[in-house]
């Protein structure tokens, strides 16, 4: 494989950019012109002595806004550990600059809009999460890598990169038509990777948790549900564990992803909106796409639905299942689980009663195992497909159940394990392998609810705790505020929050007669209740929808 250059320097001259690549024994210049935006591959020689000098840590690639081209840059990374071998880093902060020197010629209206979107690609760049490797395919699993031909262990990063996990393909458009330009760009995941080394029975292995998000259909809780035409669904991740042991390594795979058909749940003020099933599409079109491509990248398919069987998440629950059957495709099986139904009242345990039902199916499917020596012993022959609504709280729950029962296997497998022990016993690793799909629900929920995962007490413990319950209460509470008046860049309508502040004010600070204050805080307060009242009414056209993409039409 060809890989890519691991670090830089950018030179900047008013009239060129001048990527250096910092390699040893490397002279390759990758040159931007600044006003053609033609980029051509120099030499460092070709570098006047006058161009100022920073270090970068990579690029993630170009774009053009309302004031022209801009360039995409890491400015800070850090290591997350070796993944068989090879450095993994986390990017950490980024630099948009701007091919032009003055935005003088815009009109105020276009320095606003620039301006507007500047904001917005920083917040997403800034959305924490973002990993890359500069000689090591992050994009594809163990298993996929495996079973690859020479050609394509031959190709650079950027051609060989599975599309749905490249999070900066736009940015790198130009780049693609250019072959020899390809060591100075690599592709760059949005998830999760934790990596850690562990040590049961005196042996040491490696153990690791990569989550990809994909790039299609994405979007934030609320405004993105359900698929698009090309059968691609909302909040879709591909999340791999892997555990090495003396040159053995394995690997087990799940996936999520929303409900895949056309269905919405706008956010209109309500603390849980009512889904809508659409009544226009056709459904079946789009989630025979979603589970061809699923069945041709994985194999057989048990879905795991974990929603409501009862109110507003019913219907949801019986179309999921009528498609199912409709689809007719014996690869394809549905499994519907009351997650909060056999859950309530603190009955954990009972999460037992699906981790039974699906054991034969999975010990079916297996895991992919390679030797010492890289021969591959077992292929993973299907992937369990897990979503509640948003595909995140009691979707990681029953992940990461799966993800033990499988590694309780594998390192048996692999000797690490004594015959009959259980990996709740180790209570070193055990703490580990909890806080690390713990931390994985909270990064995948920060990326599409905007806040911590819910539920993660027991992801990290092992059961339902008070202080749980009460920080689930929280992050629901800051869910509610960032879907109604964040996601859009939005505000709050001044009139209810003046009319409320005044109310508490008045109450505060009394008149000179009881009289005269029951009337302020009659008045102030009958303007709040009416605000109010107007605003949940008309709950769609106050909250603040993101502006850029058209509406879509699902009803």
């Amino acid at each position: 494989m060809a890989s890519t250059y691991e670090s830089f320097n950018l030179r900047t001259t008013p009239e060129r950019f001048y990527i250096e690549a910092c390699d040893d024994g490397c002279v390759d210049v990758l040159t931007i012109d600044r006003v053609s935006t033609e980029m051509t591959l120099t030499v460092r020689r070709d570098i006047p002595a006058s161009a100022e000098t920073r270090p970068i840590c990579g690029l993630m690639g170009t774009l053009r806004l309302v004031a022209g081209m801009y360039l995409v840059v890491i400015t800070k990374r850090k290591k997350v550990g070796d993944l068989l071998g090879h450095a993994v880093w986390k990017a950490l902060d980024f630099d948009i600059i701007s091919y032009k020197k003055t935005i003088l010629h815009l009109t105020d209206n276009q320095m606003q809009d620039n301006k507007t979107f500047l904001s917005m690609i920083n917040n997403v760049l800034h959305t924490d999460g973002f990993y890359f490797a500069t000689d090591y395919d992050l994009t594809h699993t163990l298993q996929r890598l495996a079973n690859t031909s020479p050609e394509f262990q031959e190709m650079s990063l950027l051609e060989r990169a599975d599309q749905r996990f490249v999070w900066n393909g736009h940015l790198l458009r130009e780049f693609i038509a250019q072959p020899e330009l390809h060591k100075f760009v690599y592709p760059v995941i949005h998830g999760f990777i934790t990596m850690k080394s562990s040590c049961i029975n005196g042996m040491v292995f490696e153990w690791s948790i990569i989550s990809r998000r994909s790039c299609f259909r994405a979007g934030v809780r609320y405004y993105v549900r359900g698929i698009d035409s090309e059968g691609h669904p909302a909040n879709y991740v591909e999340t791999e564990q892997i555990v090495q042991h003396s040159s053995s390594k394995a690997s087990f795979v799940q996936t999520r992803g929303s409900i895949p058909f056309y269905w919405s749940q706008r956010p209109n003020l309500k603390y849980k909106p009512k889904p809508q099933i659409s009544k226009t599409m056709n459904h079946l079109d789009g989630f025979q796409r979603h589970f061809d491509s699923q069945i041709i990248l994985y194999g057989r398919q048990v879905i795991l639905n974990l929603i409501n069987q009862k109110g507003s998440e019913k219907p949801l629950e019986l179309a999921f299942d009528k498609m199912v059957t409709s689809l007719g495709n014996g690869m394809i099986k549905y499994i519907a689980f009351d997650f909060h139904k056999e859950c309530s009242r603190m009955r954990w345990h009972r999460l037992q009663i699906l981790l039974d039902m699906v054991a034969e199916m999975q010990d079916e499917f297996g895991y992919f195992l390679v030797d010492a020596d890289g021969k591959v012993l077992m292929n993973q022959e299907g992937t369990f497909r897990s979503n509640c609504m948003d595909c995140l709280d009691r979707t990681n729950v029953i992940q990461s159940l799966l993800a033990r029962r499988s590694l309780q296997s594998q390192l048996r497998r692999m000797g690490v394990l004594h015959t009959g022990q259980q990996i709740e016993d180790q209570s070193d690793f055990e703490s580990k392998f909890k806080n690390a799909w713990a931390d994985n629900a909270d990064a995948c929920a920060k990326q599409y609810a905007g806040t911590g995962a819910l539920k993660t007490d027991f992801t990290r413990m092992g059961k339902r705790t008070q202080w749980g319950l009460l920080m689930d209460g929280w992050n629901s509470m800051i869910r509610y505020y960032k879907n109604n008046f964040s996601d859009g860049f939005r505000q709050l309508p001044i009139i209810m929050v003046v009319a409320f502040s005044m109310c508490i004010i008045c109450l505060l600070m009394a008149g000179d007669t009881w009289t005269e204050t029951l009337a302020y805080v009659l008045f102030w307060g009958t303007a709040s209740v009416v605000t109010g009242g107007l605003i949940l009414f008309n709950g769609l056209d106050f909250v603040d929808a993101p502006k850029l993409v058209q509406k879509e039409k699902l009803d």
